[in-house]
């Protein structure tokens, strides 16, 4: 298992790609790591771009379905799931940020909420 300091075989270029797709996925979602992760996947010299575009789109799927259930208890919560819903929001753009600079440095960042 590796550690979060445990420095990656990554090249400076899948570092860069790397925390690109993490910060990336802020704006675009989901949609930016599953692209880097198709592209990869079945490159053996691609370990750590793999591995960290599978964690940014592991967490943005998640955050997909918390967003999902928000909206769906919504009506039944009086707006109290928009103030929930940005208070995620807020916190994972801090974890996105957090995770690029880790994966800026060479270091596998797991996000400490994912499926």
């Amino acid at each position: 298992m590796n550690d979060l300091n445990e420095q990656a075989s990554g090249n400076s270029e899948d570092r860069t790609l790397a925390m690109i797709t993490h910060l990336s996925a802020i704006i675009l979602g989901f949609i930016v790591p599953l692209i880097i992760w198709l592209i990869n996947k079945d490159k053996s010299d691609k370990a750590f771009l793999i591995d960290q575009s599978k964690e940014a789109l592991n967490f943005t799927i998640t955050l997909l379905i918390v967003y999902v259930v928000l909206t769906v208890l919504a009506p039944f919560t009086l707006g109290l799931t928009g103030l929930v819903s940005m208070l995620v929001w807020v916190v994972s753009v801090i974890f996105f940020i957090m995770a690029g600079l880790a994966a800026n440095k060479g270091q596998r960042y797991r996000y400490p909420v994912a499926l």
